[in-house]
């Protein structure tokens, strides 16, 4: 009997100490974590922006300073300011979007063109073996000769104009694509195409649902390798015989001597490569998003 008197003191006890929330606590204490995961979302995001910004810009503080202090010779490396201003005024009158618009229509067009080439005969070297011993000697041959020791060639054959161009930068294009094309398809588990086969997947499905997926990322590292590689190419061929793209722009500032254009034209180059690498990455998060932790 006593202790059935002591668990009762001892239940009312905690009852008392502890008390349940109201119902008109719980909203609060909801909404109060809301925000807290809210702020921590925010600051996780405000630092991922912070740390490469900061670094930016003592790279640009350096670049200001060390032709204002005489550490280099602003003739050749002119301030950041000058530089800065020579690419706003570039831009104001036209000439930088003209000269943008045409090696992004050439990057484009020969990109865009690698990409239908090289996924599909990755798929198919990966995949059936017969195919990938008639191949591998002719891509070993090729993959080891650079894009731009055969600038020359492609001029010759196919002349000075947009074709030579275009089409040294799907060579340059192609193999990255085509490479880690490859790599992603050999690497896929080989139990999650047992386990798609028995339970009866058609190859298209199999492939649909199981290889492709599980390539993606591969492929995508090859895509923004691709797509780093046609930006270079591109730059080196507009310096021969073009009328109009960054490359051409960068060779003409150079022999004028107008150094901050030049710079200004280097500095587009690097906005362009980071916004091609930025709609790559975005397009990843997109098309893997199963790869992406349930809490993150």
């Amino acid at each position: 009997m006593s202790s059935a008197v002591d668990f009762t003191e001892r239940s009312i006890a905690v009852s008392i100490a502890a008390p349940d929330r109201s119902p008109a606590d719980r909203p609060a204490s909801r909404s109060s974590d809301a925000g807290a995961r809210a702020l921590r979302v925010v600051g996780r995001f405000g630092w991922r922006v912070f740390k490469p910004t900061i670094v930016i810009a003592l790279f640009l503080l350096l670049w200001q300073l060390a032709p204002t202090l005489g550490l280099v010779d602003e003739v050749f490396l002119p301030p950041f300011s000058v530089v800065a201003r020579a690419f706003v005024d570039l831009a104001a009158s036209g000439e930088l979007w003209t000269h943008l618009s045409a090696s992004l229509s050439r990057s484009l067009a020969g990109y865009v063109l690698a990409l239908i080439v090289a996924v599909p005969l990755g798929v198919s070297i990966a995949w059936y073996k017969p195919v990938a011993d008639f191949l591998n000697p002719i891509l070993e041959l090729f993959r080891n000769t650079a894009a731009l020791a055969l600038l020359p060639v492609f001029i010759l054959i196919l002349g000075i104009g947009e074709t030579s161009k275009i089409a040294l930068v799907v060579y340059a294009s192609a193999f990255p694509i085509l490479l880690n094309t490859i790599n992603g398809v050999r690497t896929v588990d080989p139990l999650l195409i047992k386990s798609a086969v028995s339970l009866g997947l058609s190859p298209l499905r199999l492939f649909q649902r199981v290889i492709l997926p599980a390539a993606l990322p591969s492929i995508f590292t090859g895509l923004r390798m691709a797509a780093a590689s046609s930006i270079l190419v591109l730059l080196a061929a507009e310096m021969f015989g073009a009328r109009a793209g960054l490359g051409y722009l960068i060779t003409a500032a150079q022999q004028n001597f107008q150094i901050p254009n030049m710079y200004a034209g280097i500095i587009a180059i690097s906005l362009l490569g980071l916004a091609f690498n930025g709609l790559l990455v975005a397009l990843e998060r997109r098309f893997s998003r199963w790869r992406t932790e349930p809490n993150a």
